[in-house]
C-alpha cells in the first residue's frame, strides 16, 4: 500500500500524515458497499468524537483532498479507480441508542444501521419507525437523503440533527442543532451543504405495543424478500418520477433481464441492478446509461440516478 497509486501521492501522503497511525492508505472503500465494486480510497480515517472531525478537517485543508463521509455503503458507486480523497468512518462513539419511552422519542448516533433503530424501537413499544427496517443505511445517511420507504420517510419522523460543518476553522468543529424544518427535505434529498456531516438524530414515534410494532417489522421483511433482489446492488438506482415509479419505466420499456457485461437489471425488481462477484462500477454506469437511454425513447421521461456516485469524473463528491 502506497500513495504512487494515485495522481497526487504527495496530497495523500499529506493527509496520511496529518491523520497520523489511524490513518489507512489505499483502503477498501467500493468492497464496504453493498454492491461490492469500485476501487479504494486515497486516504481511510475513523472519528470517535469532535477532535478526530478537527484532525480530518486539517488533513482535507492541508492535502488540497475532497472528504467523503461512508455511512453502510447502500447507496454509494465507488468508480473502479478508487475516490482520491479522504473516506471518513463514523465509530462507535456515533453508534448509541437512547430512547425516551416518556415522549416516544429516539436519539441516535449517525452510524446506527436504520434495520436496528427500527428493531429497538419497536421492542421499546415505540412504534412509526418500522419503516426504517427495510432501509439498509445509517441514520446520518438517511437524513442527509432524506431516506424512506413503506409510507414514510426521514421526514416524517425527524425532529431535529446534530450536525458539524467540516469547512474550515482551527478548533473543533462544533455539533450545531437543526430542527427538522431547516434542512429542506425532499424526495431523496435534503438542503445540508457538502462539508456538513451528521452526528446524530433524534427521532418522534408513537406508543404501541411491542408485538404490534414486531409484527409490522416481520411483514416489512417479508416483502422485501419478496419483492427485492438480495446479492450486490446499491437499491434503487433511479428515483421515482413524478406519479410514477422508476421500476415500472424499466418495466414497460422491457428492460427487466438486461445485462452488460458483469451488470444486470435486477429480474426480481426493475429498478436495482445486481453485479456479478468481480463485477466492475464501469458495468453498472454503461448499464444505468443505457436504461435512461431506452426509458426515455419508450416514454420520453428521464430517469434521475438516486445512487451516489463517488470517484467518477464530473462526479459529486460529499463533504
Amino acid at each position: 500500500m502506497c500513495p504512487e497509486r494515485w495522481s497526487d501521492p504527495e496530497a495523500v501522503s499529506t493527509a496520511a500524515a496529518v491523520l497520523g497511525s489511524r490513518a489507512r492508505i489505499d483502503a477498501p472503500l467500493g468492497a464496504l458497499t453493498t454492491s461490492r465494486v469500485g476501487g479504494p480510497a486515497a486516504v481511510a480515517f475513523e472519528a470517535n468524537g469532535p477532535a478526530d472531525l478537527q484532525v480530518v478537517r486539517t488533513a482535507g485543508e492541508a492535502s488540497g483532498l475532497d472528504i467523503i463521509v461512508i455511512g453502510r455503503g447502500s447507496n454509494l458507486l465507488v468508480a473502479d479507480s478508487g475516490f482520491e480523497g479522504i473516506a471518513l468512518f463514523l465509530g462507535e462513539a456515533y453508534g448509541e441508542v437512547e430512547i425516551d419511552q416518556t415522549d416516544a422519542t429516539v436519539t441516535a448516533g449517525a452510524a446506527v444501521a436504520l434495520p436496528v433503530l427500527a428493531r429497538q424501537c419497536a421492542s421499546a413499544g415505540i412504534g412509526g419507525l418500522e419503516w426504517a427496517v427495510g432501509v439498509p443505511g445509517s441514520v446520518g445517511g438517511a437524513v442527509r437523503m432524506n431516506a424512506g420507504g413503506h409510507g414514510s420517510d426521514m421526514a416524517s419522523c425527524l425532529l431535529d440533527a446534530d450536525i458539524a460543518d467540516l469547512n474550515g476553522g482551527d478548533a473543533p468543529p462544533p455539533a450545531v442543532n437543526h430542527r427538522v424544518d431547516s434542512l429542506a427535505l425532499g424526495y431523496r434529498r435534503s438542503g445540508l451543504a457538502d462539508s456538513d456531516v451528521v452526528l446524530r438524530a433524534r427521532l418522534r414515534g408513537h406508543p404501541t405495543s411491542p408485538e404490534v410494532a414486531m409484527d409490522r417489522i416481520a411483514e416489512i421483511v417479508r416483502w422485501r424478500r419478496e419483492n427485492q433482489p438480495g446479492g450486490q446492488n446499491a437499491g434503487s438506482v433511479f428515483m421515482n418520477p413524478p406519479s410514477d415509479s422508476a421500476g415500472a419505466q424499466i418495466d414497460q420499456a422491457g428492460l427487466r433481464g438486461l445485462r452488460m457485461g458483469s451488470a444486470e437489471v435486477s429480474r426480481v425488481h426493475a429498478n436495482f441492478i445486481v453485479s456479478d462477484p468481480g463485477g466492475t462500477a464501469a458495468d453498472v454506469v454503461a448499464l444505468m446509461d443505457e436504461i435512461r437511454r431506452r426509458v426515455h425513447e419508450h416514454s420520453g421521461v428521464v430517469l434521475q440516478p438516486e445512487v451516489r456516485m463517488v470517484g467518477f469524473e464530473g462526479s459529486p463528491t460529499p463533504a
